[in-house]
């Protein structure tokens, strides 16, 4: 089919092109991990994308297929989800708002809180680097100014260098525990003294995606913070331990003074009927979603394990996930593990983030890593 051409005095005259706003030029693309390539005679895995490597739950499932009524928008207020969570948390329905997964619910927080104001200059949000790679683009995307502060040799949070950078634009504080993607949790005793040197106007999210898999005695307890500070803010999500990634249904939990702005923010029917159903069946089953999570962490044991008997020098891991900081030989290894058909999550020439699988996978990751002469520690 030929275009017409145009007619008039305007013809040949090049069109004005259309531009995005300026702030996408200076975000990261969020890079997701890739999927395996196929290797003759391998099964393949992805170790790219911290997965929980077991479907959902039969009765989950049963009660995914039951769902009929997807030609109504579902609830805009998630009733039977946050009945479900109150009483399994043990906290009001009133402070929780559901969103499409955490990152869904960390929207909606910086959509409220942070962002270009009534004056020149942006608000800040401070956070640790390396951390959750959406952090940048989701701060950037809301309007705000985005202040990385590097994390500890060790992998940890550099608390007293986040209360350094705070200043009169600060409007949020993100804390990841699990951090993502090097591995350690944040302690009780830190984060309390933390947030008692946090102006109580400033929002202190603490971002709790692995929570289910933490086994450190002295982790934070997000909810235990939330009840005594107004401005947190708990993100949790059905994502990982539960086997929702594709679902999207995640949630934030903080007091009436936040949770009354939230409301106002909140992306309308963000969770679909059959995200709900699926979530408040999981949660009925915790049991069994306990002790699947409970195999991904001895699984996660034995790959720690393995790799520090290789000399390898790995950060603490509280997630479902393990870092190696490879550096310069992050590309390399991460070829190495495609060829054995696994795929891992590469940070460029910073190091990889390798995803507790399949058992044969952690065993052929680990078959790859004894292999490998360059490994973090080895001389």
């Amino acid at each position: 089919m030929t275009t017409p051409e145009r007619q008039g005095d305007d013809a040949g005259a090049q069109e004005p092109s259309i531009h995005p706003r300026s702030v996408l030029g200076r975000l990261p693309r969020y890079a997701a991990g890739k999927p395996p390539v196929v290797v003759d005679g391998l099964q393949s895995y992805k170790l790219s994308s911290n997965e929980n490597p077991l479907p959902p739950l039969p009765s989950v499932l049963a009660a995914i297929a039951s769902q009929t009524h997807i030609n109504r928008y579902p609830d805009p207020m998630t009733t039977a989800l946050r009945t479900a969570l109150a009483s399994f948390l043990a906290v009001p329905a009133d402070d929780i708002v559901a969103g499409a997964g955490s990152l869904g619910a960390l929207n909606q927080v910086l959509a409220t809180f942070a962002g270009q104001n009534d004056y020149d200059a942006a608000d800040e949000v401070i956070y640790p680097w390396r951390s959750f790679e959406a952090y940048p683009i989701c701060v950037g995307l809301a309007g705000a100014a985005g202040v990385q502060i590097a994390l500890n040799q060790d992998g940890t949070h550099n608390l007293e260098a986040m209360l350094a950078a705070i200043t009169d634009r600060t409007r949020v504080i993100l804390l990841c525990t699990p951090n993502n993607p090097t591995g350690p949790i944040l302690k009780k005793a830190e984060v309390a003294s933390f947030l008692q040197r946090v102006p109580a106007h400033i929002v202190v999210v603490i971002d709790e995606a692995y929570q289910e898999f933490v086994r450190d005695a002295e982790a934070v307890d997000g909810l235990a913070m939330y009840r005594e500070h107004q401005n947190v803010v708990v993100l949790r999500t059905f994502s990982k331990a539960h086997g929702l990634a594709g679902l999207r249904v995640g949630y934030s939990v903080s007091q009436p003074e936040l949770t009354q702005h939230l409301r106002v923010s909140a992306v309308p029917f963000a969770v679909s009927q059959i995200a709900e159903q699926a979530a408040v069946t999981s949660l009925e089953h915790f049991d069994e979603v306990r002790e699947r999570v409970q195999g991904i962490v001895d699984e996660r044991t034995r790959v720690v394990e393995g790799l520090r008997k290789l000399g390898w020098t790995v950060p603490n891991a509280e997630g479902n996930f393990v870092w190696l900081a490879l550096g310069d030989n992050t590309p390399e290894f991460a070829g190495l593990a495609e060829q054995r058909a696994l795929s891992v999550r590469a940070f460029g020439t910073e190091g990889a983030r390798v995803s507790i699988g399949e058992p044969e996978a952690n065993t052929r990751f680990l078959d790859l890593c004894a292999a490998y002469p360059h490994g973090p520690g080895l001389s």
